[in-house]
């Protein structure tokens, strides 16, 4: 298996059969609005440009998995590639109805905890809450999923969220070989966290069985964790070795001998 990861939480997994984007942003710097005014530097968001090596992929793309609206996740730009490739896209129930109105060609639905067929295996529905607190409601529904593919390792996406009892559940009941946490620590002007502290993310590695890639670092402008801050606090925890943090465009594989 190879993922690679573009920028945010925007990345492709390649297996044998399939190249699955999730949560595309990938259009150019500075082509949406800041996130924050106040608490942060108000930056056009993305603040980073798309490397040039995720392009070729794109052209491999054949499926979309898409975790929620927001547009750090599904930005205009992808909505055009999407629909003028005609991918195939999964998404929550909840996001369904937006999706095909937005004229995406969405061909499965997931609701939570329901596991069903994708791509000759399986997919399940996590429950994920987008921050600490008030600021959820707003934030909106969110949905991780997890997946096992035949022949491959299995993948915990969390999406945005912090640290609930379903998070814990799949760490410590499904046991992912590869779980995905987003760990930039996002916040607008008001409000708590939209996304785990440093502090639970080092939970989630603690409790993750295997591998973990942190995403969701310096491209947005809300989020203040960068990757040497977080590689920092890994590294005094123990914890750097089971745990990547990519570089924009990097690919990272995996299999079994090396989760």
């Amino acid at each position: 298996m190879k993922i690679q990861h573009f920028r945010n939480a925007t990345m492709t997994i390649e297996t044998e059969n399939d190249v699955i984007l999730v949560d595309p942003m990938i259009g150019k710097k500075g082509t949406m609005p800041p996130f924050t005014f106040f608490r942060f530097k108000p930056k056009r968001n993305p603040i980073v440009e798309l490397p040039d090596n995720c392009r070729p992929i794109l052209e491999k793309v054949t499926h979309c998995l898409i975790t929620h609206l927001h547009p750090d996740h599904l930005d205009k730009d992808a909505e055009a590639f999407l629909k003028e490739k005609n991918i195939p896209v999964t998404c929550s129930i909840k996001d369904e109805k937006e999706l095909k109105k937005r004229g995406l060609n969405v061909v499965q639905a997931i609701d939570y905890w329901k596991r069903t067929d994708f791509l000759g295996g399986k997919i399940e529905g996590i429950p994920a809450q987008h921050g600490y607190g008030f600021v959820a409601k707003p934030a909106g529904n969110v949905m991780g999923f997890y997946i096992e593919l035949p022949n491959e390792l299995s993948v915990y996406l969390s999406s945005d969220t912090v640290y609930t009892e379903a998070v814990d559940k799949v760490l410590t009941e499904y046991k992912p070989e590869i779980s995905v946490v987003a760990a930039g620590s996002a916040q607008f002007d008001i409000f708590k966290p939209l996304l785990m502290t440093v502090e639970d993310v080092v939970k989630f590695i603690k409790n993750t069985p295997y591998k973990t890639i942190a995403n969701h670092m310096e491209a947005v402008n809300h989020c203040p964790t960068t990757r040497v801050q977080l590689k920092s606090v890994l590294e005094k925890e123990g914890l750097l070795e089971k745990t990547s943090i990519p570089e924009d465009g990097e690919i990272l594989e995996f299999n079994i001998s090396n989760v």
